[in-house]
C-alpha cells in the first residue's frame, strides 16, 4: 500500500478514536469543575491525564503534530494539579474547553487541508498554559464557583461511545483548594467516566452502508402491501363463488319441479324429443352446480393458504425491519455531548450562574431524526441560556435562587413517539413585548395583537423576524431562530407547544416520532386523486349537515365543539380541478380536520377509504421541493401516490380560505333507508373512520366508547346492526357479542367484528360468541366492511 493510502487510513481511524477521547474529557472537565473535595477530584484528574496521553500519542502515529504539541501542554498542566503543584481555577478550565475545541476544529478540516498546521491556533493556548502553570505556582488563591455545574453518570453498556446521563448538584459545592500530593503508595481510584474500550465483537462500518442496507429492508414493506393486496383480490373473487351459491340456493327448488315435470312428460306421454332440451339444460346445470362447488372448495384452499404466506411474510418484513430500525437507532446521549460545554460557555460569557439537568439519554431514536433534531434543540437551550435566563443579582431580588436550572429531558411515550421537553426557571416570554414586536414588524394590527388570545400570541414567536431580544447578537436577536425549530420539527411528523408563565419560567414540549421510515396514514380521495395523510396529524373525520356552513367575513367555516375552523375545499388547495370530485349529496359534507400543534383548518375531501402502513419515499432531486407534497409511497396495487405535507398544506389553505363557494348541492346518493348501525371501538381515529365509510353509503351511525356503553345504548336506540372492536376496556368485543346473543331482544341483530387479532384461534372465538362477520384490521378496507354491512342488515 502506497503511504499515502496508508495514513489516510491511518487518519480516519485516528478521528475515530480521537473523537471518543475528546468526548471523554469534555465531560470528565465538567465533572471536574463540581468536585468539592481534593478524594473527587483526584481520580477524575487520571481519567484527563490519561486520555490526554493516548491521544497525544495517536496524533504522533499520523504526523498531526499541532494535536500533539497541545495534548502534551494539557497533560503537564494536568500532571501539575495531580501533584498539587497548582491548583484548579476557572481560568484553566476556560483554557481546557477552549483546547478541546481546537482540536475538534482541527479534526473538522483534516480532509480539507491535509493536516496542515494550525499554529495560529495553537500557540495562544501553549502560552496560555505556561503562563497558568507559572501562575498558579506562585499562588494560592482560591477559585471561584464556576458557571455550570453538571454531574456525568457513565453510559449504558450499548453505547461505544461515553456519552453521558447528566444531573445537577443541589447544593452548591464548597471551594476547591489546591490539591494535595497523592500518597506513595495508594493505588488510583476509578474515574467517574471513563473510555470503554472497543470489544471484539464490535465492528465499525460506515453509516453510508447502513443507510444503503436499512433502504433495502424498507423495500420489502413493499412485498407485505403487495401480499396484503393480492389476498384481498382472492377474498374478493371468493365472494364471487359466494354469489353464485345465494343465486344457485333460490333456484334450486324451481330446478327440482322442472325436472319433475320432464320425469312425468317422459313416463305418461313418451314424447322424449320434447323434453329432450329441458333434460340436457338440467343436465348442465347439476354439473355445473357440482364443479362450480369444487372450484370454490379449491379457491377457499387457496385463500387459507395464501393468508398464512401472508402472515408469515408479514412477521418476517416486520422482524427484519424492526431489527434494522434497531441498528439505525442512536441513544439520545451521543446529541447531549455538545449541550453541557455549550451551555458552560453562554452562562461564563454573560456571568450567569445555571445548572443543567439532562435526563433520558438512553432513549433510543431514528439516527436521521436524531441528526435533525440536533439544531433546534441547539437553539432551544442557547434561547433559555442566552434570554430566558436572569442574571444571580436579579434572581436574588426576586427571591429566586441564585442559581438557575435549565432542563432537558426526553421520555417514551406511546410506543412510537418520543418527548422532548426543554425548560427553564427563567423569566418567561413577555407577551405583551412579543405582540409590540409583532406589531412593530407590520405581522398584525395593534386592534388584531389586542384582540388576541393567549394561544395565538404564543405562537407568534413562531413568525419570522419576532423576537424579545432587545440585541442582536451571535446567539440570538434575529426573529429566525423559533420559526425554523418549528419548521424542522414539522418536517419530522413532530410538533411543539410552549407553556409559558411569567417570572416562573418557560417549557418547551417536542414530541416525535422514532423512525421516519414508515408511519400510520389515511388514504382519502379528493378531486377523484388518491392522497395520504399521516394519522398523527388528523384531528377527525365527520360528514356535516352542508347547512352548517357559515361564512364569517367571506371565509367560510364550521364550528365543532365550540371552536369555529376554517373550512376549504381540499381540491382547491392542491390546484385541482373540482369537477373530477365525487358528488356529495345535497345534505352531508365529507370533512377532514387536520392540525399541528395549536393549529386545525377542515378540508372538504371526497372519501376516506383506509388507514394502513406507510413507506415514504423520495421524490428524488428533480423534486426535491414541491409544495403541499412531502413525499410519495406505493400501494400494493402498484399505484403511486402522493404524501400531503400538513405544515404547508396548513399555510395553502389560509391563502385559499373564502375562494370556495359549499352552496351548490350535489348529487344525491342512492339512500340505504333509516338503517342505523352501531360502531363500537375505543380508538377515536378508528371509530371516526369507520363511522365516516359507512356513513358515506346513506346509513345512519351512532358510536360508542366500549362495550358496556354500546349496551346502553342498544337499550335506547333501535340497531340494525352492530360493528365492534374486540380488545377494549371495560367490555371487549366478544363479551359484547356475546351478551347480544344471550338477550331476545337483540339476539337476531348481526354483529361484525373488526379486529386486530388475526389467528384461526381468534376467528373460531369470534364465530363461537355468535359474530355475524369478522374482519381483521391488518386487510381491512372499505369495501371489506362496506360489503359485510350490506349483506347483513
Amino acid at each position: 500500500m502506497k503511504d499515502d493510502e496508508l495514513l489516510a487510513r491511518l487518519r480516519a481511524a485516528f478521528r475515530s478514536e480521537a473523537q471518543e477521547r475528546l468526548t471523554t474529557v469534555s465531560t470528565t472537565l465538567l465533572d471536574l469543575e463540581r468536585a468539592a473535595e481534593p478524594e473527587q477530584q483526584q481520580p477524575i484528574l487520571e481519567t484527563v491525564f490519561r486520555e490526554a496521553h493516548s491521544l497525544k500519542g495517536a496524533a504522533r502515529a499520523v504526523n498531526l503534530n499541532d494535536i500533539e504539541t497541545l495534548c502534551q501542554a494539557i497533560e503537564n498542566v494536568f500532571g501539575a494539579l495531580k501533584k498539587g503543584e497548582i491548583p484548579v481555577s476557572p481560568e484553566i478550565f476556560d483554557t481546557l474547553h477552549e483546547s478541546v475545541g481546537v482540536i475538534e476544529e482541527i479534526l473538522s478540516t483534516l480532509d480539507a487541508d491535509d493536516g496542515a498546521p494550525a499554529s495560529v491556533q495553537v500557540a495562544p493556548l501553549i502560552d496560555r498554559f505556561k503562563h497558568l502553570r507559572d501562575e498558579g505556582a506562585d499562588t494560592s488563591q482560591t477559585p471561584a464557583e464556576p458557571a455550570t455545574q453538571i454531574q456525568a453518570v457513565q453510559a449504558p453498556e450499548a453505547t461505544p461511545v461515553p456519552t453521558a446521563v447528566l444531573e445537577a448538584k443541589k447544593e452548591a459545592p464548597a471551594p476547591a483548594a489546591a490539591l494535595p500530593k497523592p500518597k506513595a503508595k495508594e493505588e488510583p481510584r476509578p474515574a467517574t467516566v471513563q473510555s470503554k474500550p472497543l470489544i471484539s465483537e464490535t465492528v465499525r462500518i460506515p453509516t453510508v452502508k447502513l443507510d444503503s442496507l436499512f433502504l433495502k429492508a424498507e423495500e420489502m414493506l413493499s412485498l407485505k402491501l403487495i401480499a396484503v393486496q393480492h389476498l384481498n383480490d382472492l377474498r374478493d373473487a371468493g365472494l364471487s363463488f359466494e354469489l353464485w351459491s345465494k343465486k344457485q340456493a333460490r333456484i334450486d327448488s324451481e330446478t327440482r319441479s322442472l325436472r319433475n315435470w320432464t320425469q312425468k312428460e317422459k313416463c305418461f306421454d313418451g314424447k322424449v324429443d320434447n323434453t329432450s332440451v329441458i333434460v340436457n339444460l338440467l343436465e348442465f346445470l347439476e354439473w355445473s352446480r357440482e364443479y362450480t362447488q369444487a372450484l370454490d372448495r379449491k379457491f377457499r384452499l387457496l385463500v387459507g393458504s395464501e393468508e398464512k404466506n401472508q402472515r408469515r411474510l408479514g412477521r418476517m418484513v416486520d422482524d427484519l425491519l424492526d431489527d434494522m430500525k434497531k441498528v439505525t437507532m442512536l441513544p439520545f446521549s451521543t446529541l447531549f455531548e455538545i449541550f453541557p460545554r455549550m451551555v458552560r460557555d453562554i452562562s461564563r460569557a454573560q456571568e450567569k450562574e445555571v445548572d443543567l439537568v439532562i435526563k433520558g439519554g438512553d432513549i433510543e431514536i431514528d439516527r436521521r431524526i436524531l441528526e435533525e433534531m440536533k439544531d433546534p434543540v441547539t437553539h432551544l437551550l442557547r434561547n433559555s441560556a442566552d434570554h430566558g435566563i436572569e442574571k444571580p443579582e436579579d434572581r436574588v431580588e426576586l427571591g429566586k435562587p441564585r442559581r438557575a436550572t435549565v432542563s432537558l429531558s426526553v421520555t417514551q411515550v406511546e410506543g412510537d413517539k418520543v418527548e422532548v421537553v426543554v425548560s427553564d426557571d427563567g423569566k418567561g416570554i413577555d407577551l405583551d413585548r412579543v405582540k409590540d414586536k409583532a406589531v412593530e414588524k407590520g405581522v398584525l394590527s395593534r386592534h388584531d395583537a389586542d384582540n388576541l388570545d393567549r394561544s395565538a400570541a404564543l405562537s407568534l414567536i413562531f413568525r419570522s423576524g419576532v423576537t424579545t431580544s432587545p440585541i442582536i447578537t451571535s446567539i440570538s436577536g434575529r426573529g429566525l431562530g423559533m420559526a425554523i425549530v418549528q419548521e424542522k420539527i414539522e418536517k419530522l411528523g413532530g410538533n411543539l407547544q410552549i407553556d409559558t408563565a411569567a417570572g416562573e419560567g418557560t417549557t418547551f414540549t417536542i414530541r416525535l416520532p422514532v423512525t421516519i421510515a414508515t408511519f400510520r396514514g389515511i388514504l382519502i380521495k379528493a378531486a377523484g386523486a388518491s392522497f395520504i395523510v399521516p394519522s398523527t396529524n388528523v384531528d377527525r373525520v365527520l360528514r356535516l349537515p352542508r347547512e352548517s356552513i357559515k361564512s364569517v367575513e367571506n371565509m367560510y367555516t364550521i364550528s365543532l365543539n365550540g371552536k369555529v375552523l376554517s373550512l376549504v375545499r381540499l381540491a382547491d388547495v392542491l390546484g385541482l380541478d373540482p369537477a373530477g370530485s365525487r358528488k356529495n349529496d345535497a345534505d352531508l359534507l365529507s370533512v377532514m380536520v387536520l392540525g399541528t400543534g395549536e393549529k386545525r383548518i377542515a378540508f372538504e375531501i371526497d372519501d376516506v377509504l383506509s388507514e394502513q402502513e406507510v413507506l415514504v419515499k423520495s421524490l428524488g432531486n428533480q423534486l426535491r421541493r414541491i409544495r403541499n407534497i412531502a413525499g410519495a409511497t406505493v400501494m400494493g396495487s402498484g399505484e403511486i401516490v402522493p404524501i400531503l405535507n400538513i405544515h404547508d398544506l396548513l399555510k395553502s389553505a389560509v391563502r385559499t380560505a373564502g375562494a370556495v363557494q359549499f352552496s351548490a348541492p350535489g348529487e344525491k346518493e342512492q339512500a340505504c333507508g333509516e338503517k342505523t348501525v352501531l360502531v363500537t371501538d375505543d380508538s377515536l381515529t378508528s371509530r371516526m373512520l369507520i363511522k365516516s365509510i359507512i356513513e358515506s353509503v346513506g346509513y345512519r351511525v351512532i358510536t360508542a366508547v366500549d362495550g358496556l356503553d354500546a349496551l346502553t345504548t342498544l337499550k335506547t336506540e333501535a340497531i340494525d346492526l352492530v360493528v365492534s372492536d374486540v380488545e377494549m376496556p371495560r367490555m371487549t368485543g366478544l363479551d359484547l357479542t356475546a351478551s347480544i346473543r344471550s338477550d331476545a331482544r337483540y339476539a337476531e341483530t348481526p354483529v361484525v367484528l373488526v379486529t386486530g387479532l388475526e389467528s384461526n384461534e381468534d376467528r373460531e372465538r369470534g364465530i363461537d360468541v355468535g359474530a355475524n362477520a369478522y374482519i381483521v384490521k391488518s386487510s381491512f378496507d372499505q369495501s371489506n366492511l362496506l360489503d359485510a354491512v350490506q349483506r347483513l342488515i
